[in-house]
Parts: structure tokens; C-alpha cells; sequence
């Protein structure tokens, strides 16, 4: 009796996203891909012998609009074949986010898993929901809503204190104590010298250029 091959076909992909406000800083969204990690390297062995690879895609979102293309709701999110893996939305005040914005009321996900909270996603739970894709052949049972209403007010506030960092000098601190309220206008509101500084900055250095000038005289 002959008996034909076993046919060997391409591995199956699992498409896995991370979605976060930052993944050098924020330590809930660092641990979380740190989690991911150690979660892949558990089941390499499994995955293999099941003819499967899962594709791993961390992306930082920049702005309010690319959260709102992709519907980002809390960071960090973890996705399946583009369903999100937590049940619930849970958050908590993000000190290193906080610092990262220089703003206050930034909150990042806290994920509940077999009765405990945790505010990095847990190895477990993302085992669990790999596998729970696998051999469901199906996404995970929560998938992204039909409606999604807008970025949340803290996100906003996040990418607004971002974006004002991204385009003045000073920092946000430096600005509001540099001079007084007054003389805002002559002191930050101007481009002096050098176009990619603000005015008290080249205010700056033209006194140090001026100071040096002098010495030399």
C-alpha cells in the first residue's frame, strides 16, 4: 500500500499589535512588551510543532489622529488578528506618562486577570489569549467595537502637551516662570536671531553673543 506525503503548507501567522503612548519610558507599555515577549518564548516549541508564527508589531501612537484612525482608547492595547485581548476597560494615573507630557490626569491600562489586577499586561493572560486564538481558529471573544466615540480627554491632553513640547524650547515649566505675564510677548512670543528657537531663547543668545563682544572690547 503506498501512503502519499504529508504535504507541508506555509505556517499560519498570528498578527499581534501593541499599541502605546511610548515604549522606551511608560513603564506599563515597556513590561507589557517585555510580557509579549516572554509569552512567545514560552510557546516557540507549541507554535512550531503547530506549523505557526506570530507576528509581533509594536507601534507608539504620535497623535491624536492616528489614534483615532486606529481607535485607540487606553495604552497599552494589545490586539490579535485585530481583536483586542482584554475584557474590560480598566486605567490608572501613569506617573512616567505624566512626566513624559509634563501634563497631569494621564492614565494607562490595568489589565484584571484570575482576580488580580496588574498594571502591565500578565505573561499568563497573553498565553492564554494566543492560545485561546489557536485553537478557537477564531479571534479572541472580544473584538474592537462597532462605534468608537473619540480619543479620550486624557489622550488628548497627552498628544496636545506632546505636540506643544515638539514646537517651543522651553519646557512647559521653564515657560511659565521664565518672565512675568506681562512682558510674555517681548520675552516668548518672538524669533529674534534663530527661526528654530523661541524668543527668549534667542533673546539668550544674543546677550551671551553680546557679553562676549564686550570682553573682547
Amino acid at each position: 500500500m503506498n501512503i502519499s506525503p504529508v504535504m507541508n503548507h506555509p505556517p499560519r501567522t498570528l498578527d499581534l499589535e501593541l499599541l502605546a503612548l511610548d515604549l522606551s519610558t511608560c513603564t506599563p507599555c515597556v513590561g507589557t512588551l517585555a510580557n509579549i515577549q516572554q509569552a512567545i518564548a514560552l510557546l516557540q516549541d507549541l507554535l512550531k510543532t503547530m506549523g505557526m508564527t506570530i507576528s509581533v508589531r509594536p507601534i507608539v501612537i504620535e497623535s491624536e489622529s492616528q489614534a483615532r484612525q486606529l481607535q485607540f482608547a487606553t495604552s497599552p492595547t494589545i490586539r490579535i488578528n485585530g481583536a483586542d485581548i482584554a475584557l474590560e476597560t480598566l486605567e490608572r494615573q501613569c506617573d512616567s506618562c505624566t512626566d513624559l507630557c509634563g501634563c497631569e490626569g494621564i492614565n494607562c491600562r490595568v489589565w484584571r486577570y484570575q482576580g488580580e489586577e496588574y498594571t502591565e499586561a500578565p505573561v499568563g493572560m497573553i498565553v492564554d489569549a494566543i492560545l485561546g486564538t489557536i485553537y478557537n481558529h477564531q479571534q479572541p471573544a472580544i473584538v474592537l467595537p462597532n462605534t468608537y466615540a473619540d480619543v479620550p480627554n486624557n489622550l488628548k491632553q497627552f498628544f496636545n502637551s506632546k505636540a506643544e513640547q515638539s514646537s517651543a524650547c522651553c519646557s512647559v515649566n521653564e515657560q511659565a516662570t521664565c518672565c512675568d505675564a506681562d512682558k510674555k510677548t517681548e520675552c516668548c512670543g518672538t524669533q529674534v536671531a534663530t527661526p528654530a528657537t523661541c524668543g527668549c531663547q534667542s533673546l539668550r543668545t544674543l546677550n551671551v553673543e553680546s557679553a562676549k563682544h564686550g570682553k573682547r572690547g
